[in-house]
């Protein structure tokens, strides 16, 4: 819930931001297709980094099928995937797709009830992705779930007040751990799958999607597609899972010239001796919250997601707990941690800071990669 507000906030600032921005506003009005329509506008955007949004009719489009997963029992539960699944698949879209030359839409091409259909085990009747059911209970005997859930995003062109589908970036979660029971309401039993199993049952279905989507209204047989494939974390983590490849088809069914994809995450600091993925990086986190805590000692605590990309650290994302209650204690605490990041934590990589209590989001404190000052912000301070 608190990871929510959180998001939920900085999506507020963001657009209050954007506002100042290149808004761009046409007096046109039309009917959205996969292909080209007229009347569309943008939302705008202040970061050369970033994509603009599609809005129709004053509103932007939504995608049904987004964060539609088997189960919450899955993997695909953990609330974490999916936003590392959304920004990871755009984070790989931007190099097919350029923020400058193209626009941003959630899915439109996958509906909510093909999605279903495609997350669902093959039959005789049935457009499943997921092996058939071998009708074996054993842990290693069974066929499992492979593919938990996916994500759509759509990368339009525009030209002047048409737009018109330029690309498609679809990303498969797969199952690391498949949990199923023998029977209805009975206890829960769990598949483990091999990253080599994960790899080659991701790559077929890759090739299945590329053809379904070529079919699709509005595709062509030049639109590229990029698939890429995540490794969801587990339902009871406190991170997202990680992309481990990722294909470019730029025409017909072509899924052949497949990238790695290095990534990892960890939760810090880690638990049973657990060896951490960056020693140093460890360490200034280390030092970081021991200075804070010495200086406050009401915390309940800190704790931070790292996440790597070719193993070097590319963010961190660090939660405080506090148990304060005053406006000006407050105040001085978020000037103190945000002195303390400057001082300890890594520089030239993201950071963001939720200091919380149990009434919710107090502050925030956050740095851009390129920059080496941090910006704060207490909320409620009037």
């Amino acid at each position: 819930m608190k990871k929510a507000l959180t998001a939920a906030l900085i999506l507020v600032a963001a657009i209050s931001l954007a506002a100042c921005g290149k808004l761009s506003f046409d007096s046109g009005s039309g009917s959205s297709t996969s292909g080209s329509s007229k009347g569309y506008t943008t939302t705008g955007t202040v970061d050369s980094g970033m994509y603009e949004g599609v809005i129709q009719n004053g509103r932007y489009k939504t995608s049904s099928a987004r964060g539609l997963q088997l189960s919450t029992n899955q993997q695909g539960g953990n609330s974490f995937n999916i936003k590392s699944m959304e920004n990871g698949l755009q984070d790989i879209a931007k190099k097919q797709f350029s923020t400058s030359k193209y626009v941003f839409e959630e899915g439109q091409l996958i509906s909510t009830s093909t999605a279903k259909k495609w997350l669902a085990r093959k039959s005789d009747d049935s457009q499943g992705l997921n092996p058939k059911d071998n009708g074996k209970t054993g842990e290693t005997e069974r066929n499992p779930m492979y593919l938990e859930t996916m994500v759509e995003q759509d990368y339009m062109t525009q030209s002047g007040s048409d737009m018109s589908l330029g690309g498609v970036a679809i990303a498969l979660g797969m199952n690391a751990d498949d949990y199923y029971q023998k029977e209805k309401y009975g206890a829960t039993y769990t598949t483990h799958i091999s990253d080599a199993d994960m790899t080659t049952q991701g790559k077929a279905m890759a090739k299945e999607v590329v053809a379904r989507v070529r079919k699709m209204s509005g595709v062509n047989n030049d639109t590229p597609i990029v698939i890429a494939l995540y490794k969801l974390a587990g339902s009871d983590s406190l991170v997202g899972g990680t992309y481990f490849d990722y294909v470019v088809s730029k025409s017909g069914t072509d899924v052949a010239d497949w990238t790695p994809v290095n990534q990892q995450n960890e939760v810090l600091p880690t638990v049973d001796n657990k060896k951490p993925i960056n020693k140093t990086v460890s360490t200034d986190f280390d030092n970081f919250t021991t200075n804070v805590e010495n200086f406050f000692p009401t915390l309940a605590g800190v704790t931070a997601q790292a996440h790597y990309s070719d193993n070097a650290l590319t963010g961190l994302n660090i939660t405080i707990n506090t148990q304060f209650y005053g406006a000006t204690e407050l105040n001085s605490f978020t000037q103190y941690v945000a002195n303390a990041a400057s001082k300890y934590l890594p520089s030239g990589v993201k950071i963001e800071i939720t200091i919380q209590s149990t009434q919710g989001i107090q502050a925030f404190v956050s740095r851009e990669s390129s920059s080496k000052d941090f910006y704060t912000h207490v909320f409620g301070s009037y």
